[in-house]
Protein backbone atom coordinates (compact mmCIF):
# COMPACT_ATOMS: atom_id res chain seq x y z
CA UNK A 1 0.00 0.00 0.00
CA UNK A 2 1.04 3.58 -0.52
CA UNK A 3 -0.58 6.60 1.06
CA UNK A 4 0.38 9.36 -1.37
CA UNK A 5 0.69 12.96 -0.15
CA UNK A 6 2.31 14.22 -3.37
CA UNK A 7 1.36 14.63 -6.12
CA UNK A 8 -2.30 14.86 -5.18
CA UNK A 9 -5.06 17.26 -6.24
CA UNK A 10 -6.46 20.28 -4.51
CA UNK A 11 -10.16 21.06 -4.91
CA UNK A 12 -9.50 22.78 -8.24
CA UNK A 13 -7.45 19.88 -9.64
CA UNK A 14 -4.01 21.44 -9.18
CA UNK A 15 -1.09 19.34 -7.92
CA UNK A 16 -0.26 19.89 -4.26
CA UNK A 17 1.38 18.17 -1.27
CA UNK A 18 -0.73 17.47 1.81
CA UNK A 19 0.41 17.11 5.42
CA UNK A 20 0.87 13.68 6.94
CA UNK A 21 -1.50 12.85 9.79
CA UNK A 22 -0.85 10.50 12.66
CA UNK A 23 -4.35 9.00 12.46
CA UNK A 24 -3.93 7.99 8.80
CA UNK A 25 -0.68 6.17 9.60
CA UNK A 26 -2.16 4.20 12.46
CA UNK A 27 -5.42 3.25 10.78
CA UNK A 28 -4.05 2.42 7.34
CA UNK A 29 -1.12 0.40 8.68
CA UNK A 30 -3.49 -1.65 10.85
CA UNK A 31 -5.80 -2.30 7.89
CA UNK A 32 -2.81 -3.18 5.69
CA UNK A 33 -1.48 -5.70 8.21
CA UNK A 34 -4.96 -7.16 8.79
CA UNK A 35 -5.45 -7.85 5.08
CA UNK A 36 -1.91 -9.03 4.33
CA UNK A 37 -0.14 -6.07 2.71
CA UNK A 38 3.59 -6.51 3.24
CA UNK A 39 4.45 -2.80 3.54
CA UNK A 40 2.74 0.54 3.99
CA UNK A 41 4.51 3.42 2.26
CA UNK A 42 3.90 7.06 3.07
CA UNK A 43 4.89 9.17 0.06
CA UNK A 44 6.00 12.75 0.72
CA UNK A 45 8.74 14.83 -0.94
CA UNK A 46 9.46 16.98 2.15
CA UNK A 47 12.26 15.62 4.32
CA UNK A 48 10.75 16.99 7.55
CA UNK A 49 7.46 15.17 6.90
CA UNK A 50 9.29 11.87 6.27
CA UNK A 51 11.36 12.43 9.44
CA UNK A 52 8.13 12.87 11.39
CA UNK A 53 6.91 9.49 10.06
CA UNK A 54 10.18 7.88 11.12
CA UNK A 55 9.84 9.34 14.65
CA UNK A 56 6.25 8.05 14.91
CA UNK A 57 7.27 4.61 13.69
CA UNK A 58 10.12 4.52 16.20
CA UNK A 59 7.81 5.54 19.06
CA UNK A 60 5.31 2.82 18.17
CA UNK A 61 7.86 0.07 17.48
CA UNK A 62 10.91 0.40 19.75
CA UNK A 63 9.77 3.29 21.95
CA UNK A 64 7.23 3.51 24.77
CA UNK A 65 4.22 3.15 22.46
CA UNK A 66 5.51 -0.15 21.13
CA UNK A 67 6.09 -1.55 24.60
CA UNK A 68 2.60 -0.51 25.65
CA UNK A 69 0.54 -1.59 22.61
CA UNK A 70 2.09 -4.60 20.87
CA UNK A 71 -0.59 -4.89 18.17
CA UNK A 72 0.00 -1.28 17.12
CA UNK A 73 3.74 -1.95 17.07
CA UNK A 74 3.36 -4.79 14.55
CA UNK A 75 1.35 -2.62 12.17
CA UNK A 76 3.55 0.47 12.50
CA UNK A 77 6.69 -1.64 11.89
CA UNK A 78 5.54 -2.01 8.27
CA UNK A 79 5.39 1.75 7.64
CA UNK A 80 8.11 3.27 5.44
CA UNK A 81 8.43 6.93 4.47
CA UNK A 82 9.61 7.51 0.90
CA UNK A 83 10.03 10.61 -1.26
CA UNK A 84 8.13 9.39 -4.32
CA UNK A 85 5.84 6.76 -5.76
CA UNK A 86 8.84 5.57 -7.80
CA UNK A 87 10.80 4.97 -4.57
CA UNK A 88 7.97 2.81 -3.24
CA UNK A 89 7.71 0.87 -6.51
CA UNK A 90 11.44 0.22 -6.70
CA UNK A 91 11.58 -1.12 -3.14
CA UNK A 92 8.87 -3.68 -4.03
CA UNK A 93 10.43 -4.90 -7.26
CA UNK A 94 13.09 -7.33 -5.95
CA UNK A 95 14.42 -7.70 -9.48
CA UNK A 96 11.03 -7.56 -11.18
CA UNK A 97 8.97 -4.51 -12.05
CA UNK A 98 6.14 -3.87 -9.59
CA UNK A 99 2.74 -2.79 -10.93
CA UNK A 100 1.15 0.48 -9.84
CA UNK A 101 -2.55 0.14 -9.02
CA UNK A 102 -4.43 3.35 -8.26
CA UNK A 103 -7.77 4.40 -6.89
CA UNK A 104 -10.06 7.29 -7.69
CA UNK A 105 -13.54 8.33 -6.64
CA UNK A 106 -14.20 9.33 -10.26
CA UNK A 107 -15.56 6.77 -12.69
CA UNK A 108 -13.61 6.25 -15.93
CA UNK A 109 -13.94 3.85 -18.84
CA UNK A 110 -10.61 2.10 -18.28
CA UNK A 111 -11.15 0.98 -14.67
CA UNK A 112 -11.05 -2.54 -13.30
CA UNK A 113 -13.84 -3.63 -10.94
CA UNK A 114 -12.84 -4.75 -7.45
CA UNK A 115 -14.01 -8.32 -8.08
CA UNK A 116 -11.92 -8.56 -11.23
CA UNK A 117 -8.95 -7.02 -9.40
CA UNK A 118 -9.31 -9.54 -6.56
CA UNK A 119 -9.29 -12.43 -9.06
CA UNK A 120 -6.23 -10.95 -10.78
CA UNK A 121 -4.36 -10.67 -7.47
CA UNK A 122 -4.92 -14.38 -6.86
CA UNK A 123 -3.00 -15.22 -10.04
CA UNK A 124 0.81 -15.32 -10.21
CA UNK A 125 2.20 -11.96 -11.19
CA UNK A 126 4.45 -9.09 -10.25
CA UNK A 127 4.26 -7.31 -6.91
CA UNK A 128 1.50 -4.70 -6.71
CA UNK A 129 1.60 -1.26 -5.10
CA UNK A 130 -1.91 -0.04 -4.29
CA UNK A 131 -1.73 3.77 -4.16
CA UNK A 132 -4.35 5.94 -2.48
CA UNK A 133 -4.29 9.73 -2.63
CA UNK A 134 -4.89 12.25 0.09
CA UNK A 135 -6.35 15.70 -0.57
CA UNK A 136 -8.80 15.44 -3.48
CA UNK A 137 -7.17 12.28 -4.83
CA UNK A 138 -4.13 11.26 -6.83
CA UNK A 139 -2.90 13.70 -9.45
CA UNK A 140 -3.59 13.00 -13.11
CA UNK A 141 0.15 12.35 -13.59
CA UNK A 142 -0.03 9.38 -11.19
CA UNK A 143 -3.37 8.13 -12.52
CA UNK A 144 -2.16 8.19 -16.12
CA UNK A 145 0.94 6.09 -15.48
CA UNK A 146 -0.87 3.38 -13.52
CA UNK A 147 -0.88 -0.22 -14.70
CA UNK A 148 -4.35 -0.73 -13.20
CA UNK A 149 -7.00 1.85 -12.35
CA UNK A 150 -9.54 0.50 -9.88
CA UNK A 151 -13.20 1.41 -10.13
CA UNK A 152 -14.57 3.74 -7.45
CA UNK A 153 -16.07 2.41 -4.26
CA UNK A 154 -19.83 2.66 -4.40
CA UNK A 155 -22.01 1.95 -1.41
CA UNK A 156 -25.75 1.82 -1.15
CA UNK A 157 -26.66 5.49 -0.76
CA UNK A 158 -29.12 5.23 -3.64
CA UNK A 159 -32.60 3.74 -3.75
CA UNK A 160 -32.93 -0.02 -3.30
CA UNK A 161 -29.93 -2.04 -4.39
CA UNK A 162 -28.68 0.50 -6.92
CA UNK A 163 -25.33 2.09 -6.15
CA UNK A 164 -25.69 5.60 -4.80
CA UNK A 165 -24.19 8.79 -6.08
CA UNK A 166 -22.21 9.57 -2.92
CA UNK A 167 -18.71 8.12 -2.50
CA UNK A 168 -16.72 10.79 -0.67
CA UNK A 169 -14.88 8.54 1.79
CA UNK A 170 -11.94 9.31 4.03
CA UNK A 171 -8.71 7.77 2.75
CA UNK A 172 -8.67 5.54 5.86
CA UNK A 173 -12.13 4.16 5.10
CA UNK A 174 -11.33 3.72 1.41
CA UNK A 175 -8.14 1.81 2.25
CA UNK A 176 -9.97 -0.60 4.57
CA UNK A 177 -12.82 -1.20 2.11
CA UNK A 178 -10.49 -1.78 -0.84
CA UNK A 179 -8.23 -4.11 1.11
CA UNK A 180 -11.26 -6.13 2.18
CA UNK A 181 -12.66 -6.29 -1.35
CA UNK A 182 -9.31 -7.15 -2.93
CA UNK A 183 -8.67 -10.01 -0.52
CA UNK A 184 -12.22 -11.30 -0.09
CA UNK A 185 -12.82 -15.03 -0.55
CA UNK A 186 -15.71 -14.40 -2.97
CA UNK A 187 -14.48 -11.57 -5.20
CA UNK A 188 -17.60 -11.43 -7.37
CA UNK A 189 -19.62 -10.44 -4.32
CA UNK A 190 -18.04 -6.95 -4.33
CA UNK A 191 -18.37 -5.64 -7.88
CA UNK A 192 -20.31 -2.53 -6.82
Amino acid sequence: MALVHYPVKDRRGGAIATAITNLDLHDISRSALTFGASKTFVVHPVTAQRAMVERLVEHWTTGPGGRRVEDRSRAMAQVRAVASVDDALSSLGAGERAELWVTSAEGRDDQLGQGEACARLRQPGPPVLLALGTGWGLSDAVLERADVKLAPIWGRSGAGDEPGLYNHLSVRAAAAILLDRLTHTDPLEHDT
